[in-house]
């Protein structure tokens, strides 16, 4: 389900629609006839490197600044258009190049997507863990399905299932809606049998933030800490006041001026809820968590700080962050070299914990 498939959120109609789309690919041709006057091929890396990373900064830019200027419900539908796309394309691919089913489910009232490798021969490893991923968008948008491609690789990469949920997106259901989802589909999984020692919460950018949101719900509902905590770009400090929201805004693929109200509904920016940044850990009951972050990424400094804040509250981090390198870079550019230095500590991160477990903290 896309949340314009949700009966209680408005749409555009058909013609309305059409000509939303029609004007996201004229934006997106205009984008990109911006590039060859930006010397692309100039940089830290190789011409192809370089030129990869200015024309997907271009192209997501393009996209982010058209959708912020749209009416809710033509961004709803258009959305849902974008997700259909990927519905016919992304199946085919995944598995054909990482091995990979896609399976519709509902765990706890909450719809979204298993990404599973094809059944394993009698003598490969079965799947080690299972990996909850919490789909990235500012809060506001994207779906499941735009992620299978990520999450399949996630699958082939740490040996998991991974579930990627459908949570309540903003503006039509802030927060706190989409954590309680979360947390609804946590607590479901451990009760069809999957065990805490083997899960593993994962998201980013906003889904990111819900990730660490989810961390601190977790005591209040009695529930077991997972074996780890995997986080791409977090968006985990909606205050935005740190130097890098101005210092990187030419070189993000981020709006410079991030939407967080829509999420937020009144809630202070500053809240531990909703900004991780201002919650000081419990090591006894937060996990092993694995950190990644773009040298010029607009959350840079929130990320390192918040980096920092587990580091000295005794929480186990890994912490990698690729110089010159955008918002969420793995997902957006997984064919560059800083993307495969991530994959390859992710898989290392994942493997150890999930061998060892996690065993500081069940459920009473």
């Amino acid at each position: 389900m896309v949340m314009a498939d949700r009966p209680d959120v408005r749409t555009a109609s058909l013609p309305v629609t059409a000509i939303t789309v029609v004007g996201l690919a004229e934006s997106l041709v205009n984008g990109l006839a911006r590039v060859p006057f930006r010397r692309p091929w100039q940089g830290p890396d190789s011409a192809t490197e370089n030129l990869g990373r200015a024309v997907t900064r271009q192209v997501v830019r393009s996209f982010m600044g058209y959708s912020m200027g749209l009416p809710i419900e033509e961004f709803r539908s258009m959305e849902k258009a974008l997700d259909r796309i990927c519905s016919v394309v992304m199946p085919p691919f995944v598995e054909r190049v990482d091995g990979v089913d896609i399976t519709s489910d509902t765990i706890a009232g909450v719809s979204g997507l298993w990404c599973r490798r094809r059944e394993p021969a009698s003598d490969a490893e079965p799947a080690r863990g299972t990996i909850l991923y919490l789909h990235g968008g500012g809060y506001i948008g994207t779906s499941p399905m735009m992620y299978s491609a990520f999450a399949a690789s996630l699958a082939r990469g740490t040996s998991s299932d991974v579930f990627v949920a459908d949570y309540r997106l903003a503006p039509e259901f802030p927060f706190p809606a989409g954590v309680h989802d979360a947390a609804d589909v946590y607590a479901a999984l451990i009760e069809r049998g999957v065990d805490p020692h083997t899960l593993v919460v994962a998201g980013d950018s906003g889904g990111g933030g819900l990730a660490t949101s989810l961390m601190a719900m977790l005591p209040e509902r009695d529930l077991p800490t997972p074996a780890a905590l995997v986080l791409f770009s977090p968006e985990i400090d909606l205050d935005l006041d740190h130097p890098s929201i101005t210092d990187n805004a030419a070189r993000d693929i981020l709006p410079w001026n991030v939407p967080v109200t829509p999420y937020l509904h009144g809630v202070q920016p500053e809240d531990a809820r909703v900004s991780a940044v201002f919650a000081p850990p419990d090591p006894e009951r937060f996990p092993p968590t694995f950190v990644c972050a773009g040298g010029d990424e607009m959350f840079r400094d929130g990320i390192r700080d918040y980096v920092r804040t587990l580091d000295a509250a005794g929480v186990q981090v890994h912490y990698v962050e690729a110089p010159a390198m955008f918002h969420v870079f793995p997902i957006l550019m997984p064919w560059a070299a800083a993307s495969h230095d991530v994959v390859g500590h992710l898989e290392q991160f994942v493997t150890r914990h999930l061998r060892t477990g996690h065993r500081t903290s069940t459920a009473a």
